[in-house]
């Protein structure tokens, strides 16, 4: 059972279905992406646990996969009382559902690198935690995803907006955010991490990303990097995902200064940025790798077999009604090049309704504008 059913979840499940996996995709609307490829759906509020014990007693399954943040996570603690196996564990789930607990473990208990932060559950508690933090300063909401609700306060006008947009972007029903000071960082990676039932921690080569409004924009794979940086990043992530414990693939972000790395968040599922890896840059995609460390198959290596980039491919405007898309042919006529629309039903200013990919033996800055290419020949009416 897939409990979120977006463009993520969408490929994990054809992962799923080649492995020959019976799926169950769960999501707050009609017809969600994971939901167009799965056999059987429920839409259902996932912040309401007595929703959530419904559709586990109705269905018996023998996986949980949480998507999403917005989960009553505690619920599946129980669940896994009840021998079902939650992806990766129960503690992962909930601790990474909220950027204060995974924070927390990361500085506090396993005193990995982190930006200073602070907590704020109201307007004052936000202006205080900026006087510690500094500014410029980062503001996230404890609880949100792709980026919604974060800002960069750049002086002391930024603190009233920042936290009204922070609310504004907050999922679920927790009302606080975290305070970063600004780390002077060259660039950002995302590493992702499988942890295996029975085999040793692997790392896929490292993805540089770029954000606009706190949601990516391009990514690429590899990242030319620092080997001293990126073993320094790895070994961060072993610490952090064995003290969560589980099989399955995590998506860790780090922020890359000229002294080294440090740990900025943690996603115990495919990653967005990810999404390069569909360009065929590995052995095994993101979606592959988490099927096959859920389901304990072994994976004695990720090789990369060649670079790749992506750049998403956005909505401009709301709309309620079936999306329109044009362009595929022109964007088809780019060699070594392929694009994926996601099936989203509905649209808003800025949302991903597709990505365009990228692939070849060329340097990844050529690659990224390759990509771009790609994805300014579709568009979305």
């Amino acid at each position: 059972m897939l409990l979120g059913s977006g463009e993520l979840g969408k490929e994990f499940v054809i992962a799923c279905q080649r492995l020959g996996q019976y799926i169950i995709a769960v999501d707050s609307y009609v017809g969600a992406p994971a939901m167009q490829v799965a056999h059987e759906f429920e839409v259902i509020d996932m912040l309401k646990g007595s929703e959530l014990d419904r559709i586990i007693s109705k269905h018996q399954p023998d996986i949980i996969v949480p998507e999403i943040e917005a989960i009553r996570t505690e619920h599946l603690y129980d669940y896994e009382k009840q021998g079902i196996h939650v992806v990766p564990s129960a503690k992962a789930a909930n601790f990474t559902m909220n950027r204060k607990a995974i924070r927390d473990l990361a500085s506090k208990e396993l005193g990995i690198k982190t930006a200073t932060y602070r907590y704020a559950t109201s307007f004052q508690e936000l202006k205080d935690g900026v006087e510690v933090c500094g500014i410029p300063c980062v503001v996230k909401p404890l609880m949100s995803s792709s980026g919604k609700g974060q800002s960069v306060i750049k002086s002391h006008s930024d603190i009233e907006k920042a936290w009204l947009y922070a609310m504004e972007g907050s999922r679920g029903d927790l009302k606080e955010v975290i305070v970063e000071g600004f780390i002077d960082f060259d660039y950002e990676i995302t590493l992702l991490t499988v942890t295996q039932k029975n085999g040793p921690t692997l790392f896929c080569p490292p993805i540089g990303h770029r954000q606009e409004r706190g949601d990516y924009q391009e990514s690429w794979q590899p990242m030319p990097m620092n080997p001293d940086h990126l073993a320094e990043a790895q070994k961060m992530a072993e610490e952090v995902t064995k003290a969560l414990g589980g099989a399955g693939i995590w998506g860790i972000e780090f922020f890359i200064t000229k002294e080294g790395a440090y740990f900025s968040e943690l996603s115990p599922r495919p990653h967005d940025t990810g999404m390069v890896t569909l360009a065929n840059t590995q052995n095994f995609s993101q979606f592959e790798l988490h099927a096959r460390a859920i389901l304990g198959l072994s994976i004695p290596e990720i090789s990369l077999n060649q670079n790749g980039a992506s750049a998403v491919i956005l909505a401009s405007a709301q709309s309620d009604s079936e999306p329109e898309f044009n362009g595929f042919e022109a964007a088809a006529l780019i060699p070594k090049s392929d694009f994926k629309i996601f099936g989203k039903p509905t649209t808003r200013s800025y949302r991903r309704m597709g990505v365009a990919l990228a692939y070849g033996t060329e340097n990844v800055g050529e690659l990224i504008e390759k990509a771009k290419l790609v994805a300014s020949k579709i568009t979305v009416k």
